[in-house]
């Protein structure tokens, strides 16, 4: 994928939004190329108003084009947990498992960007953000939702940037425990996991100072390379050597399916750019549809996902550590190699996850300082940077912190907001199935949030509270 395609897709994203409430009813019909149909419709007094004709993309994307930002998006670094996630819930298990949070997450973005599409209509704009959406469907919603529709706004972008600057945290101990690995190899003796977070901090704020997604494409484009040489090479330790399926559980057990959940979820959950790439599309309708970008898309992130899944619980056992790179015999060659290109993979796309805190809290900053400068503009990523390792530095353990984001973050902006958006939207025309349909998936992401969250929490305590034993302050804490 070529820096002209990664640019549009996080420009958008932080664009969008950047934006107020108070702008959408500014949003002006563009001009168009194929302005007379949209006038024809005019013609018997009747306002068929097409937010798609309407659009006027500079470098719109095609549907391959969309559907390779889709996969970057959904194949992230959680897919490394996968091994993990499958020894919570058993082997067999996990397969339905996952395609049942596949389905769960699938049909909450298909939803979003099915209501986007009917407010698109409703209040003449041809593109909007998820905060506009979720903004635009209260203030236009029942008489009681109208009231809360800025406060939704900010509870979105808010819940964004706790989600991407909790990545940026994961990421630096996914980093540290490869290079850890390596260390311990080549040197003979081990340093505690936090040495290794902490020396990431300068080379961090380095990658930071990038001023804008332009000079940070050529970077995701190494990334991309990286991680597909990474995962080819944890594929090929994967498949041989395989003991039998009957060596491992088939089902998990009820008190470790909230972390399955949790991590699946982190994996596979890509809501954040769904209404990006949808607003940069030359045919917006192709996005939904049983063939649709969206489903056939995260069909596949699916199958990548249960196989990683299934072939590393298969072949590690209760071995499996927390990142399946860490499972890799460092004694070999090839998975130095794949350690090294992983955690420099992640490293790279560190500086994408960071930009999508910064526009947010930027902007923020800018609302409240009208002399906010360049130069805080640099202090502020300074700031953040070093916070988002001190936070790691605390706590190296990325399973539970993995499992705290995917319950806490996603639970609500990949499953419950999507839902209350569709009854804010379509309120006037509820029906009985939808309700049901709803109410199930409220139940699921709160159950997911509660006992994922404090599962996620409680590991955390165990692990570093007060009487948590020594060795978790050694070399391996962050893979247990």
């Amino acid at each position: 994928m070529g820096s002209q395609g990664e640019e549009p897709e996080l420009q958008t994203f932080l664009l969008d939004e950047k934006s107020k409430m108070k702008e959408v009813p500014q949003n002006k019909r563009k001009a168009s190329k194929k302005l007379e149909k949209s006038e024809v419709a005019h013609l018997n007094g009747i306002d068929y108003f097409d937010p798609f004709l309407e659009r006027n993309l500079e470098h719109p994307t095609t549907n391959g084009e969309t559907l390779t930002h889709l996969l970057k998006a959904s194949l992230g670094t959680g897919i490394l947990a996968m091994p993990q996630a499958f020894q919570c819930s058993g082997l067999i298990t996990g397969i339905f498992a996952t395609v049942f949070v596949s389905f769960v997450c699938t049909f909450c973005s298909y939803s979003l960007v099915k209501c986007a599409h009917t407010l698109y209509r409703r209040t003449k704009v041809s593109s909007m953000g998820y905060a506009d959406v979720a903004e635009v469907a209260f203030a236009n919603g029942p008489e009681w939702s109208r009231k809360f529709s800025s406060l939704t706004r900010q509870s979105v972008l808010w819940l964004l940037f706790v989600t991407y600057f909790g990545t940026c945290s994961v990421y630096t101990v996914i980093i540290a425990s490869n290079f850890e690995q390596l260390f311990l190899h080549h040197m003979g003796y081990s340093l505690n996991i936090r040495y290794f977070i902490a020396m990431l901090l300068i080379p961090l704020i380095l990658l930071s100072y990038v001023p804008n997604l332009k000079y940070l494409a050529p970077v995701s484009m190494v990334a991309n390379l990286l991680m597909f040489v990474g995962l080819g090479i944890t594929f090929y330790y994967t498949l041989f050597d395989l003991p039998r399926i009957s060596e491992r559980p088939a089902v998990g057990t009820f008190a470790t399916f909230p972390t399955f959940f949790c991590l699946t979820v982190f994996a596979m959950e890509a809501i954040g750019v769904v209404m990006p790439l949808e607003n940069n599309m030359k045919t917006p309708r192709s996005f939904l549809g049983v063939f649709g970008v969206l489903n056939v898309g995260m069909g596949g992130v699916t199958i990548v996902y249960i196989l990683l899944g299934f072939l590393g619980y298969l072949k590690y056992g209760e071995a499996t550590e927390s990142s399946i790179t860490l499972n890799l015999p460092t004694e070999d060659i090839a998975a130095q190699v794949a350690k090294i290109c992983i955690s420099l993979a992640v490293f790279c796309t560190y500086g994408l996850q960071f930009f999508v805190c910064l526009e947010i809290a930027w902007t923020k900053i800018q609302d409240s300082f009208e002399k906010a400068t360049i130069y805080h503009n640099y202090v502020l990523r300074t700031v953040m940077v070093t916070l988002s390792v001190a936070i790691a530095v605390a706590v190296p353990t990325i399973g539970p912190f993995i499992g705290l984001i995917g319950a806490f973050c996603f639970s609500l902006l990949g499953i419950i907001v999507p839902v209350v958006i569709e009854f804010a939207t379509y309120w006037d025309k509820v029906t009985i199935w939808m309700t049901i349909r709803n109410a199930v998936l409220i139940a699921v992401g709160f159950l997911a949030l509660v006992f994922g969250t404090s599962n996620s929490v409680f590991q955390i305590i165990s692990t570093y509270g007060p009487a948590a034993p020594l060795a978790t302050n050694m070399t391996h804490s962050a893979a247990q």
